[in-house]
């Protein structure tokens, strides 16, 4: 039997007392007087060694009683197998789980109210010498550092309800981070261990940090979550007609009939949708919207569902645009059907530089580059466009049939595109067209039986050895290659087995040929997020912005300013913010006072799936190692904690030993008294 407060034992001392009293027993004897001596026989006479035993069972029920209230306040405790150095002095982390789903209710009222309670309790458990870490979901820096128990106590109040969401073995890993030296470390996690939260990969501890799981007990609840969303088209112009695809996802068990979806944009309703929804799946539908003007946009997607309502909305944003700018490079006998394309709309600036002079700097403003009949491609042209590519670029191919093939064919293999095999000149006609394409969608009201396709006189041949990153848009006969798009990276090319001179084939005048590079052009824009999720994505991309000496940019919203980090990265501007945005809403970047671009972001949606990790789950993802799991239900976590820190402890019993004996001191007093004065009262009346 060990003692957690061993210095109290010095009190046993204290025995000394009763023992002094019994050898010197201080009580005054008083006279009493008779008349006669005869009164005196009725008097029942008590032996000296009647005398003897009850003053020594009075003795022996102080000194019991003393000795088993000092032990109450040792703490005895009978140590476990795994023996903890109390005099090591120990360090604890708790964390509290504040995500969204510890707002539910259970019997105990708020989950996120019980676990500050259950928190505080374990504080209790330990030595007033401890130093204490709390740790929550936002990770702050002020939770890094240790605490004693009142301050501990003070900061658990401080505690709300955050958007932020973290995985266990984050944690984990963040608790043990605050542990130094040779103190004993103990861990506890104070959660309803959400599905999201606990995982299901195996989570790694350190064998030397005791480790306790407090698993709040929640119900399931029904919950229906705008998911995601995403808009059919990269390029928006105003006053045109767009689509818009919103996805909701029903955690529930059971199914969600008549969800009622509504679209805003720039606080305007420009549609609305029902929706069923089958348990645990997720359901689709297609929003048209139109009359947008020039500049950003502010776009929410919202549900009604209850009781859970911190994933009924989503924000998104997007920029409509005053124009595409558009990059032809031409050859001696390129230039007049692409800029005859791209003149004629407004809504595209063409830009066109000839071979021989070509600004190279200017690739990466543009989001589509055509190369028209260029005779001598050279090599750093080729790494220049490897790297547009590479960046989200896209380019068309349309070859000079009269330019050196091996020129040619060194400058397609810069580009991880096939080499040139030979040039045919024997005429033919395109064999098929691919109409299922995301290009030819909307091209066609019907799909066509017998499509009238484009006419070749000369075409080049191509030595293809790999076609995993090959999608055919136009073919010739045998399968040959006459329009094929190419994925690379972020980007793409499109490469074509001919030119656009009339003696060479009718594609430039094929009706096909305008809505292809319309649609090419188009998919060339690049997509940049329609929103981001608070917590979780700390890198926002922009175009370039380009910085003065003294200027700086800066994310602002409702009581919020931020300058992130600023990195130029091929074309693009990076904006490094960390975990800075905490809450979801649109933000504004600036520069001073001009708007640049508005993100929007949102919850995580891992909080939406109210189910929970068992306890048996919550055994397997631990593995081997040794996790105890402590009972919310109990009327005290502090005993638990104290019992698994320390053993079986054996203050109460001490304590309850001490009273009993105090008892029996009392009774055996007044009984042996009230026995003697009801013999003098008989004798005194006789």
């Amino acid at each position: 039997m060990n003692f957690l407060y061993p210095g109290f034992l010095f009190a046993l001392f204290a025995v000394v007392i009763p023992i002094i009293i019994h050898l010197f027993n201080f009580r005054k004897f008083k006279k009493v007087y008779f008349s006669n001596v005869a009164f005196l026989k009725e008097i029942k006479e008590q032996t000296s060694s009647q005398e003897k035993l009850k003053n020594i069972l009075i003795l022996l029920s102080r000194i019991l009683a003393i000795l088993f209230l000092v032990l109450a306040f040792a703490r005895p405790f009978l140590p476990l197998g795994g023996k903890i150095d109390q005099n090591k002095g120990n360090v604890v982390s708790i964390y509290i789980d504040n995500s969204y789903s510890m707002e539910a209710v259970n019997k105990e009222g708020n989950l996120l109210d019980e676990a500050k309670r259950k928190a505080k309790e374990v504080v209790k458990a330990f030595q007033i010498n401890d130093r204490f870490q709390l740790l929550t979901n936002d990770f702050e820096g002020k939770h890094q550092r240790l605490l004693n128990a009142d301050e501990f106590i003070q900061a658990v109040d401080e505690v709300k309800i955050s958007s932020a969401s973290r995985k266990l073995q984050q944690v984990i890993n963040r608790q043990q981070s605050v542990f130094n030296g040779t103190s004993n470390r103990f861990v506890y996690v104070i959660s309803d261990f959400q599905k999201g939260f606990a995982g299901e990969e195996l989570i790694k501890t350190d064998a030397n940090t005791n480790v306790s799981l407090v698993k709040l007990n929640a119900n399931d609840l029904p919950n229906v979550a705008v998911d995601s969303i995403w808009l059919l088209s990269p390029v928006h112009q105003a006053n045109a007609t767009e689509k818009l695809v919103i996805q909701l996802r029903n955690y529930g068990d059971e199914d969600a009939k008549n969800i009622s979806v509504k679209l805003n944009i720039n606080k305007q309703q420009k549609a609305i949708s029902s929706l069923n929804i089958l348990a645990g799946k997720t359901a689709a539908d297609t929003l048209s919207y139109s009359g947008l003007g020039l500049g950003w946009q502010k776009g929410v997607v919202s549900i009604k569902d209850f009781p859970l309502t911190f994933d009924d909305e989503l924000n998104f944003s997007f920029k409509v645009s005053a124009e595409q700018k558009v990059l032809s490079i031409n050859g001696q006998q390129g230039g007049r059907y692409i800029k005859a394309l791209f003149g004629a709309d407004a809504y595209f600036k063409l830009t066109e530089m000839p071979e021989a002079n070509i600004n190279y700097a200017a690739l990466q403003n543009n989001s589509l580059v055509v190369l028209n009949s260029l005779n001598s491609p050279s090599s750093g042209l080729a790494q220049e466009l490897k790297s547009y590519i590479s960046n989200g670029g896209s380019v068309v191919v349309f070859p000079d049939l009269d330019a050196d093939k091996q020129v040619y064919s060194t400058f397609l293999g810069t580009l991880n595109l096939p080499a040139l095999a030979s040039l045919n000149t024997t005429p033919t006609k395109v064999s098929s067209i691919e109409l299922k394409h995301p290009l030819f969608k909307d091209v066609f009201e019907t799909l066509p039986q017998n499509l009238d396709l484009p006419q070749v006189s000369r075409y080049f041949e191509f030595v293809e050895s790999n076609n995993s990153n090959k999608e055919n848009l136009l073919q010739l006969p045998a399968n040959k290659l006459f329009f094929a798009r190419y994925t690379m990276g972020n980007g793409q090319v499109y490469l074509s087995a001919t030119n656009l001179e009339n003696k060479d084939s009718n594609f430039a005048k094929h009706p096909v040929f305008v809505p292809l590079m319309y649609k090419i052009a188009f998919a060339s824009a690049k997509e940049k997020p329609i929103y981001y999720t608070a917590m979780k994505d700390n890198i926002l991309e922009s175009e370039k912005i380009n910085l003065g000496n003294n200027q700086s940019l800066k994310l602002v919203a409702d009581n919020f300013e931020v300058i992130p980090e600023i990195r130029q990265s091929n074309g693009k501007t990076l904006l490094y913010i960390a975990d800075q945005v905490k809450r979801a809403g649109f933000y504004d970047v600036k520069k001073g006072d001009s708007l640049l671009a508005i993100a929007a972001f949102n919850d995580n949606r891992i909080e939406s799936d109210m189910h929970y990790t068992t306890q048996s789950e919550l055994k397997k993802i631990f593995g081997k190692q040794q996790v105890a799991f402590l009972d919310p239900k109990s009327d005290s976590i502090a005993s638990a904690v104290s019992a698994k820190n320390n053993g079986t402890e054996l203050w109460k019993l001490c304590l309850i030993l001490a009273l009993v004996f105090i008892a029996v001191e009392i009774l055996l007093v007044r009984f042996y008294h009230i026995q003697n004065r009801a013999g003098e009262l008989i004798d005194t009346k006789k």
